[in-house]
């Protein structure tokens, strides 16, 4: 059977995720800070679908132990799905160097360190998919979380080159940019029912995305129209804007 490593697994999208893929008959490995948390899991996608699951720790911020971790997995995955991420208010992280560095290693630093490790890989086996969770925050910088913003839009940066390096060697790496998602993280928020997702819809569309080989894609299509309208605007315009 093909794996599938699941980093930040502990994520709601990250179950999903972790379930769809059993779903279609992959083993999943399960990686995250929390295991314990992870276990639950692990039984229910050995028990429902038959496949081969376990869990490992993992710290995105921890960037020493990123080469270890990856050594020390009993199988090689073949498709590498990120979903790490952590969002506080932008107030909050902004009055604190701790929470500006937390964001930033989260969401870009942890994320591209793990995976030039995993594509590292995947380039000498010529084959392999990554899958990064990236965001629309990152499309355009606003005043609302631009520090989360800023972190995403380096790891959506940083994917677009990967899958033009990697694809010479036969490795395909797609962008996922969801949109809002009903999640922990978002559960502060007042979320437009309309434009928000659910964690079920990230994983549908990533594994869809995965099989057709897509390489960046919007969970809910009408993000893509909603950001080239607000990229659209001039920056002497935008920047009156409260948003």
């Amino acid at each position: 059977m093909p794996t599938i490593l699941i980093l930040g697994a502990s994520s709601e999208m990250g179950f999903e995720i972790a379930r769809k893929y059993a779903m279609q008959k992959f083993d999943v490995q399960l990686a995250g800070r929390q295991i314990d948390a992870l276990r639950p899991l692990q039984s229910d996608l050995q028990i429902r679908y038959g496949v081969q699951s376990s869990v490992h720790q993992f710290d995105a911020m921890d960037l020493a132990s990123h080469e270890a971790f990856y050594d020390s997995l009993p199988v090689k995955p073949d498709v590498t799905a990120s979903i790490v991420g952590y969002m506080n208010d932008n107030e909050k992280v902004i009055a604190s160097q701790d929470e500006t560095v937390r964001t930033i290693t989260t969401n870009f630093t942890g994320p591209v360190s793990m995976l030039n490790i995993i594509a590292a890989d995947y380039a000498a086996r010529k084959s392999g998919t990554i899958i990064g969770i990236s965001s629309v925050a990152g499309l355009r910088g606003r005043q609302s979380n631009y520090i989360y913003g800023s972190a995403k839009a380096g790891f959506t940066a940083y994917l677009s080159g990967l899958r033009n390096k990697l694809y010479h060697d036969g490795v395909h790496v797609v962008t996922v940019l969801p949109g809002f998602v009903y999640t922990r993280m978002t559960a502060h928020l007042q979320l437009p029912p309309l434009l928000t997702a659910k964690p079920e819809d990230v994983a549908n569309a990533v594994y869809k995305a995965h099989q057709k080989k897509k390489n960046v894609i919007y969970v809910k299509w009408f993000w893509k129209w909603i950001m080239l309208i607000i990229t659209s605007i001039p920056e002497s315009m935008f920047k009156k804007k409260k948003l």
